[in-house]
């Protein structure tokens, strides 16, 4: 008798074993996996995003695959077509084009893999989710609202001369930010309080494919060439970190930040570890952070709740409408950096440390 008791206590006991499975697992005792497909490792802030993925996720006991394409939508493509073959449980997708990847999110809806976009939007598809980003009109109101009050706009001082840098077309937030930004510093080009000495008031004309920094020093170079031999420009609106150094990379060139003649303001985004320290040496007057753990907690909580059929916390299923359907998406708020502030908001909360700035 005290061998059947000790048996059906061990039976018991390993039923119970068996049904405390965590979210992570996948039922069978192996975990789930996430496939987490990344644009590129060239802009640090994805690798901090991948990286900060990736150890929240395996802190919750799931597998990961994450892959870098490298601004190569072909090869964005055949890495999220491996992740299906391989069957991960949910694809996470910060695209490099929007509107590349109707084809291969059909093939993820057939295999009933969840899709989360992530920090960018994926247009023209109905199998996304939900979207995890930052508000991004907010992004670019906060760099106009830092050129009007630097500036003293508000105060009617002027006029100053701007040019206006845009993001890559290939991808949507970069209308957002421009839009944010326009709806703050469009008013003072219209009556002559910034000036437009190019002209290039529209986002097409500043445009920068791939956010690339090279092709900016490029447009800036031109710029500085046909239109300020014999005027000083004293603002560039640019949307994003890596565009605002190449952007300064050509300022200097000219004598810009040197003897007398300051250099302009220079708005950016990202909060990138090399603009910061350009901040610190007086250089790029501005960033905008945007906090990569957050989002990546903003991501990791969506996949928990799609993987255990919860509905995952938003705060706007208005905005984001890709196409075919308005994403439910949660709204992350962004912090304008400048040279007064980095140290509280960067250093204390120790996204940076003293060393890496010095």
């Amino acid at each position: 008798m005290k061998r059947i008791v000790l048996f059906l206590t061990v039976l018991l006991l390993t039923f119970a074993l068996v049904g405390c499975t965590s979210g992570a697992d996948g039922g069978d005792g192996d975990a789930k996996t996430v496939g987490i497909a990344m644009p590129t490792k060239s802009s640090e802030r994805w690798v901090d995003d991948g990286n900060n993925m990736v150890e929240q996720l395996e802190e919750l006991g799931y597998k990961t695959d994450l892959q870098y394409a490298e601004d190569v939508v072909e090869n964005q493509v055949s890495q999220i077509e491996n992740m299906i073959t391989k069957g991960v449980d949910v694809i996470v997708i910060a695209s490099i084009d929007g509107e590349a990847l109707t084809d291969v999110l059909d093939k993820a809806k057939n295999q009933d893999i969840p899709v989360i976009s992530y920090d960018r939007l994926i247009m023209n598809s109905d199998h996304v989710s939900y979207y995890a980003t930052f508000d991004n009109f907010k992004v670019g109101e906060l760099q106009g609202q830092y050129i009007e009050e630097q500036l003293g706009l508000a105060d009617g001082e002027g006029p100053f001369n701007i040019e206006l840098f845009a993001g890559s077309p290939d991808d949507n937030n970069a209308y957002f930010f421009w839009d944010g930004a326009m709806s703050i510093l469009q008013p003072y080009i219209d009556n002559g309080q910034l000036v437009v000495q190019s002209g290039q008031t529209d986002f097409k004309q500043g445009a920068t494919l791939r956010w690339d920094g090279a092709k900016a020093q490029e447009r800036m170079d031109n710029l500085l060439s046909a239109h300020y031999s014999n005027e000083n420009i004293d603002v560039v609106y640019s949307p994003f970190d890596g565009i605002s150094r190449g952007v300064i990379s050509s300022l200097k060139a000219v004598g810009y930040g040197s003897g007398d003649t300051p250099m302009p303001i220079v708005t950016g985004q990202d909060a990138e570890l090399a603009s910061i320290k350009s901040i610190i040496a007086g250089e790029q007057t501005q960033t905008v952070f945007k906090d990569t753990r957050k989002l990546a907690e903003s991501a990791v909580n969506m996949i928990e709740s799609v993987l255990n059929d919860e509905e995952p916390e938003v705060n706007d299923t208005e905005t984001y409408d890709n196409g075919v359907k308005v994403v439910p998406s949660n709204l992350l708020d962004p912090i304008s950096i400048d040279a007064e502030n980095y140290q509280e908001i960067l250093v204390d909360s120790e996204y940076y440390s003293e060393d890496e700035l010095n």
